[in-house]
């Protein structure tokens, strides 16, 4: 089942029956203008994505997990969830909420790049709203 109606802002970057990857604003967050690793993307994977080497399929029983990356080592708290299905409503939800603002993302930094932050708050319009929870601004299931 492909992924469709990503929100505003989001691209299919990458996708396959056991991973979806979507980037934020490849227009913008470009090699040249910031560094490689500073292009956020959400990733949805049934199974860890740092599983074993070797251990390239997922087990049948493995949830889908849901992150946010905004540079390889700088991530939101992983969402778990029972089906592709409810994965792929969860990484939609997340990437509407990011481009939307909604999500306090400096918080996930402890060294941030000022001038990235700035310019993810002017294409998201997070300077418009309010800070979030510790979470990244974004309750999760369950939560």
């Amino acid at each position: 089942m492909p992924l469709e109606d990503v929100p505003t802002g989001w691209v299919v970057w990458h996708e396959e029956p056991t991973k979806l990857v979507l980037a934020y604003r490849p227009d913008v967050f470009d090699s040249d203008a910031y560094p490689a690793p500073c292009l956020p993307t959400i990733y949805a994977t049934k199974g860890k994505r740092d599983r074993r080497p070797g251990r390239n399929v997922p087990d049948p029983d493995d949830p889908w997990y849901v992150t946010l990356y905004l540079e390889p080592d700088v991530a939101r708290d992983t969402d778990a969830y029972d089906s592709r299905e409810a994965a792929a409503t969860g990484i939609r939800e997340l990437a509407r909420a990011f481009h939307a603002g909604e999500l306090d993302y400096r918080t996930l930094y402890q060294v941030p790049r000022e001038a990235y932050l700035d310019r993810l708050d002017e294409v998201t319009g997070s300077h418009e709203t309010a800070a979030g929870n510790d979470r990244g601004g974004m309750s999760g299931p369950g939560d």
